[in-house]
C-alpha cells in the first residue's frame, strides 16, 4: 500500500489518518473533506486516479492543517515518529510539511524500524528538510522544481532562503545542477526534475528527458507539478521499478494536461480526471518507455 504524507492550508484540519478517496472535487478521509486545488490534496487526488485506473484502490493518508507557521506539521512529524516504525507501505510519499532537519532525523530513524523498508519519495518542504539533514541519499525520489532544484544544487545552503543568487531558475542549467547534487550527495537515487521539460537522473546522470505534449496554458498553473509526484507515487506504489514509473508519470501528466486542452482559468482537478486516459494510452507502448530507460 502507498503512503502520503502532507498538510492542507487550513489550520482547523485535524490530524487525519486513513484510507483516501476522491468524491467529486474533494479528497475523503476518515469522513473529513478538502477541496482539489493544488498542494497535497491536488497530489492525493492524482495519485487516487492513477490507482483506480491500475486496480490499485488502497491509498492511505496522513493529512493535517499547516498555513505556514509550523505547529501542525510539527504535530504530523510527531505522530510519524511514534506511529510509522510498526506500519508496512511498499511506498511513503512525503510533500508539503514545514522543513525541520530534527524531526525529519525522528522520521526517518522511525522508518528504518518497519519491517521491510518502503520506496521513499519527498518533494516540497520535507524533500527540502531531507536534503538540509544530510541523508538526501536515504530517498529513492526527489521530485523538485527547477526552483527546488537550485536548492539541492547549492551544497553550501542551510536553508532555501539562503540559495546562492549565481544558480538562476534557469532550465537551461537543470543538467548543470543535477550534477551539483549528485556531487556533494545532496540527491537520492532518481532525481525527476518538473520543468518545461521534465528530466530523470541518477548520479550517473541524466537518463530521459521529456518534452511534450508541451501545454503553455499549463506551465502557470498551480498544482501540475503536484499531479506529476502524485501520479508517480502510486505507480512506485503499485510495484513499478522508479525509472519506468518517473517516465511513465512525466508523459501521462502532459497528455492529461493535453486531454483537459488547458486555458488560464483550468482548474488542476480537470487534468486529474485526464489521468486514467492518458495512463492507458503511454503504458500501451511499454516499448517506447522500455526504449527511452535504455537510451
Amino acid at each position: 500500500m502507498l503512503a502520503i504524507v502532507g498538510t492542507v492550508p487550513d489550520e482547523k484540519f485535524p490530524l487525519t489518518t486513513g484510507k483516501v478517496s476522491l468524491k467529486d472535487d474533494e479528497i475523503c478521509i476518515q469522513g473529513k473533506r478538502v477541496h482539489v486545488n493544488r498542494g497535497t490534496p491536488a497530489l492525493l487526488a492524482a495519485a487516487v486516479k492513477t490507482g483506480e485506473m491500475l486496480g490499485q484502490s488502497e491509498l492511505f493518508g496522513y493529512l493535517i492543517g499547516d498555513i505556514g507557521l509550523g505547529e501542525g506539521s510539527r504535530n504530523l512529524y510527531e505522530y510519524l515518529t511514534e506511529n510509522l516504525g510498526g506500519s508496512r507501505f511498499s511506498a511513503i510519499t512525503f510533500h508539503y510539511l514545514q522543513p525541520d532537519v530534527d524531526w525529519h532525523n525522528r522520521v526517518l530513524s522511525a522508518i528504518k524500524k518497519m519491517a521491510k523498508q518502503p520506496i521513499l519519495i519527498a518533494d516540497a518542504g520535507f524533500m527540502y528538510a531531507a536534503k538540509m539533514s544530510g541523508q538526501a541519499a536515504a530517498y529513492d525520489l526527489f521530485t523538485p522544481d527547477v526552483g527546488e532544484m537550485a536548492f539541492l544544487a547549492d551544497e553550501d545552503a542551510p536553508h532555501p532562503f539562503y540559495t546562492r543568487g549565481f544558480i538562476l531558475q534557469d532550465e537551461k542549467r537543470v543538467p548543470d545542477m543535477i550534477k551539483r547534487a549528485y556531487a556533494h550527495k545532496d540527491a537520492s537515487r532518481f532525481l525527476l526534475v518538473k520543468g518545461a521539460k521534465d528530466y530523470l537522473a541518477d548520479q550517473d546522470g541524466i537518463k530521459a528527458m521529456v518534452d511534450s505534449p508541451a501545454c503553455e496554458a499549463m506551465e502557470a498553473m498551480g498544482g501540475t507539478g503536484d499531479t506529476l509526484t502524485g501520479i508517480v507515487a502510486a505507480l512506485i506504489g503499485s510495484g513499478m521499478e522508479v525509472s519506468k514509473a518517473a517516465i511513465v508519470a512525466a508523459k501521462a501528466n502532459r497528455l492529461a494536461g493535453y486531454y483537459a486542452r488547458p486555458t488560464p482559468a483550468t482548474q488542476v482537478m480537470e487534468i486529474v480526471l485526464h489521468i486514467p486516459k492518458a495512463l492507458e494510452e503511454i503504458l500501451s507502448n511499454n516499448n517506447e518507455i522500455q526504449r527511452q530507460i535504455c537510451k
